[in-house]
């Protein structure tokens, strides 16, 4: 499974909450990934971007794929763990098996798309050749709280 500590798992996932912060400041759904080598080195960080790149796909977890990839030069990230403050999507998670990722470790459950057990579980797909360790509930308190706030300021100011 993970190779990471409990204090890594909390250090790198506090990394995806900065981003999700950086997200929600320019209006997006404040969620954010980080991609991390097995040896522990951050080799991107994203937050969602759809909104203002005018892109459907702008989400936290393929622009840091993508950062990633053109880092280490490879368009497969072996060994490489994402984190990200939730759960990610069906095509989110479809990029994850395409680098070729060692895993996910997600804050919270996403129960409108999670593609890692809460409406579909990615792993179980039979014909995939690729399958991922997940860990989910890192910081999920913090992440929860994060997705709430943004969620009661937009009801609130609409």
């Amino acid at each position: 499974m993970c190779g990471f500590h409990d204090e890594q798992l909390d250090n790198f996932m506090k990394q995806a909450i900065l981003e999700a912060i950086r997200g929600w400041k320019k209006g997006e759904v404040p969620v954010g990934a980080v991609v991390v080598s097995s040896s522990g080195q951050i080799l991107s960080s994203a937050h969602n971007c759809p909104i203002s790149m005018d892109d459907p796909t702008a989400h936290a977890e393929i622009l840091a794929i993508r950062k990633a990839g053109v880092k280490v030069g490879n368009y497969r990230l072996n060994n490489a763990w994402l984190f990200v403050t939730l759960e990610p999507c069906v095509m989110c998670a479809g990029a994850m098996v395409w680098a070729r990722l060692k895993g996910v470790v997600f804050g919270v459950r996403d129960p409108k798309s999670g593609a890692f057990g809460s409406v579909l579980d990615i792993n179980q797909l039979p014909g995939l050749n690729h399958r991922m360790d997940v860990k989910e509930g890192v910081l999920a308190s913090e992440c929860s709280q994060l997705l709430g706030d943004f969620f009661r300021k937009r009801r609130k100011d609409s």
